[in-house]
């Protein structure tokens, strides 16, 4: 199959999955969630394949959603967001008709998102540069996630404009660092996601890419009917623990806050003043993601 938004390639039993807008840090737009539900459907029908890397091409993993453009994309998904205030419009917010697009397994961009999840196949997860917003909601899905030392991994949606989408920053966090991360928003290192347990391991960029392929093929050497079945009986637990109801609620959740009067407000800023003016704003108070020093920003594996 041929994809517009991810690079799609098997070599033996490995099968790699590229995010690929990487003049836009991998955003997210129509159709790659559809792109990669797809490249994950066909990872799945390969009997030659055991297991699936998730990558970022460029110097990015994925920098959230796109904010570009008007934010014509929620219109290309049916939402009815605050879009319209971007484009200086009197249309209203739709509830109704925004949870029925972020809940549909056919349409709603987390939705598919979650294949990574129910893939019986298991997942690993590369992780470098910015892994932020919606991107680190994605990448987080991951069965196994390894990122570089210095990406830069969070949720700067938790200050305006979002909420928790696939609940992956909730169930790979005890209460303490889960609430810590969500009522501020604040960023962290790779090194320091590993050490408080939200991903698996963390790995200067210069090994990142070796070490996720020897990682990926000491498990491949696995029975896939193994792997599949361990993979099921753990993600059953979380399941059982309410995964797919706090994901359904959190993208619910997520269009109010588009909409609130902030997020309206925001957007309009956005508008008039342009992103990077109401991202200082947000960002700024915090000194992280673009507002933050060196120290707190991820080097580009372009100039390694």
């Amino acid at each position: 199959m041929s994809y517009e938004t991810v690079k799609y390639s098997v070599a033996g039993r490995i099968a790699t999955i590229s995010l690929n807008r990487p003049d836009k840090f991998n955003n997210i737009r129509p159709p790659m969630p559809d792109d990669i539900h797809e490249a994950l459907g066909e990872a799945n029908h390969d009997p030659e394949v055991r297991v699936i890397i998730l990558q970022g091409e460029g110097d990015s993993f994925c920098a959230g959603f796109d904010f570009s453009d008007g934010l014509e994309q929620y219109g290309a998904w049916g939402i009815g967001s605050s879009d319209n205030v971007f484009e200086g419009g009197d249309k209203h917010w739709n509830p109704g008709a925004d949870f029925m697009t972020t809940t549909s397994p056919f349409h709603g961009p987390v939705p598919r998102f979650m294949s990574i999840w129910r893939s019986p196949k298991p997942v690993i997860t590369k992780i470098h540069g910015w892994c932020v917003g919606g991107g680190s909601e994605m990448g987080l899905l991951g069965d196994i996630v390894i990122a570089s030392e210095d990406a830069q991994i969070g949720t700067p949606y938790s200050r305006v404009w979002g909420c928790h989408l696939t609940g992956m920053w909730i169930y790979r966090l005890g209460l303490t660092r889960a609430k810590e991360y969500a009522l501020t928003g604040k960023s962290l290192s790779g090194k320091e996601a590993a050490e408080i347990g939200l991903i698996n391991h963390a790995v200067t960029l210069e090994e990142l890419d070796d070490y996720v392929q020897a990682y990926a093929e000491k498990m491949a050497g696995i029975p896939v009917t193994q792997l599949a079945a361990m993979k099921l009986i753990v993600n059953q637990a979380f399941d059982n623990m309410g995964l797919q109801t706090t994901q359904t609620m959190g993208v619910m959740m997520d269009g109010m806050m588009r909409n609130t009067p902030e997020g309206r407000e925001f957007i309009r800023k956005a508008k008039a003043e342009g992103v990077g003016a109401v991202i200082a704003d947000r960002d700024g108070p915090f000194e992280d993601y673009s507002q933050g020093g060196k120290d707190n920003k991820p080097r580009r594996k372009s100039e390694l």
